[in-house]
């Protein structure tokens, strides 16, 4: 889910028709919106968004902007060419910010890679998802063959980004067997290495010395109690 935006549609296209008209000033406006110092600067950005895109860049969105590398590559260049300033083409392309921006001109510039950016914020906090064996090796599979895409093998199978994370890793580790769900099965003997022995042996020895520490506490009780019972019994035998 997209982050609540701190002004309305409504606040911004009234606050771009008022600047531009010449109604009121970015300070007149900046006070009725209740902004910080720097709302006169953030109205003319708004203004400059308004006139290249139109009312529809201030719709809320729900989730973050997906930008593919093509898109990126064709901006940078775009500004590289001197076609356009950072704050020119943020504001033309509806880009997020000019930090943006600045980060995909480093990397064009300096050879790196320029990937594609498609968020898919909901498999993050998704629910675990109940899968079967098969199903389990199905999704480590495409996950495998299409870059070890977590984010987008989660969303293509409606699982949680962590679920896939820890499928393709137990696979990778131990392979199909690894999938296998072993909860609710307790391991025979001659199944758990020399490690997991002396854990069970140890948790063991510990719920022993537990029990026997509560019988040595509930013999002391009953010692108590039947030595009170004695005293009070000779104390009555001395009155009669």
């Amino acid at each position: 889910m997209g982050r609540k935006p701190k002004y309305t549609y409504e606040q911004k296209v009234q606050a771009c028709e008022d600047y531009i008209s010449g109604k009121h000033s970015t300070v007149e406006i900046a006070q009725r919106l209740n902004t910080t110092k720097s709302g006169p600067r953030m109205i003319r950005k708004w203004a400059h968004q308004y006139e290249t895109n139109g009312a529809a860049v201030f719709l809320p969105q729900k989730h973050n902007r997906t930008y593919s590398k093509e898109f990126k590559e064709s901006v940078v260049r775009e500004y590289l060419d001197g076609s356009g300033s950072m704050e020119d083409l943020t504001y033309k392309y509806n880009i997020s910010n000019q930090g943006t921006l600045w980060q995909w001109i480093i990397k064009y510039t300096e050879g790196e890679e320029i990937k594609d950016y498609d968020p898919y914020p909901e498999v993050y906090m998704a629910s675990p998802k109940k899968t079967t064996f098969e199903e389990r090796i199905e999704i480590v599979e495409y996950c495998l063959n299409h870059d070890r895409n977590y984010k987008k093998t989660a969303a293509e199978y409606n699982c949680s980004y962590s679920q896939v994370r820890n499928w393709v890793l137990k696979y990778e580790e131990g392979g199909k067997s690894a999938l296998i769900d072993k909860r609710g099965r307790r391991k025979k003997e001659d199944e758990l290495s020399e490690v997991e022995l002396l854990k069970r042996e140890n948790k063991r020895l510990t719920k022993k010395l537990e029990e026997q520490k509560l019988e040595n506490e509930l013999l002391k009780k009953v010692q108590e109690i039947e030595r009170r019972r004695y005293i009070q019994g000779s104390g009555k035998k001395q009155n009669t």
